[in-house]
């Protein structure tokens, strides 16, 4: 999707500020094997272009989905890049880990899901990733990143602003079994 269309996409779902599940969820939520609940989730199918020379899924594109969902869960939640701009603050990457466990291919259909997992309260949060194939409910890829809050005109580190807390903090899920690390 052009980043273009993707922040309008986002700015239309800005309304909707409560934690709520994706049509993708309700539909295959049945049958996929998540390791948190609710699921914030979206449907991805590598194409073409997104095969490497080893003939599977470039690790990048993986990277760049995990972004595209963040973005899109936080719009779902209520706060968009509109709204970062506006408060001078935004969540940063400060550590991104990605375990990338089974290749894929173009056209395999494939689930993107994220979830909000901690918080200090005070500046940082943690962002869990897991994609599963739709064909075998197979986990192929798990991330994690670690989130910092951050003065958009500075870059310097910053308290979370009441507006994140109050649309971030009630999104946090806990984890339905043990922590995959």
């Amino acid at each position: 999707m052009h980043k273009t269309a993707f922040f309008q996409a986002c700015a239309a779902g800005r309304k909707c500020r409560q934690h709520v599940q994706s049509a993708a969820t309700v539909a295959k939520g049945a049958h996929l094997n998540w390791d948190y609940p609710h699921a914030h989730t979206l449907p991805v199918m590598p194409e073409a272009g997104d095969i490497d020379g080893l003939q599977h899924t470039n690790n990048a594109v993986y990277v760049r989905w995990c972004e595209h969902i963040a973005w899109h869960h936080s719009a779902t939640l209520g706060l968009d890049l509109e709204d970062y701009r506006r408060l001078d603050r935004a969540m940063a990457i400060r550590r991104g880990e990605y375990d990338y466990l089974l290749p894929t291919r173009a056209g395999e259909a494939l689930t993107l899901a994220t979830w909000l997992c901690a918080s200090d309260g005070r500046s940082s949060m943690e962002r869990r990733f897991q994609l599963i194939r739709d064909s075998d409910g197979a986990t192929v890829v798990r991330a994690r990143w670690n989130l910092v809050c951050i003065e958009l005109s500075s870059g310097r580190a910053r308290r979370l602003p009441p507006e994140f807390l109050a649309v971030y903090e009630p999104a946090i899920v806990a984890a339905r079994q043990s922590a995959q690390d």
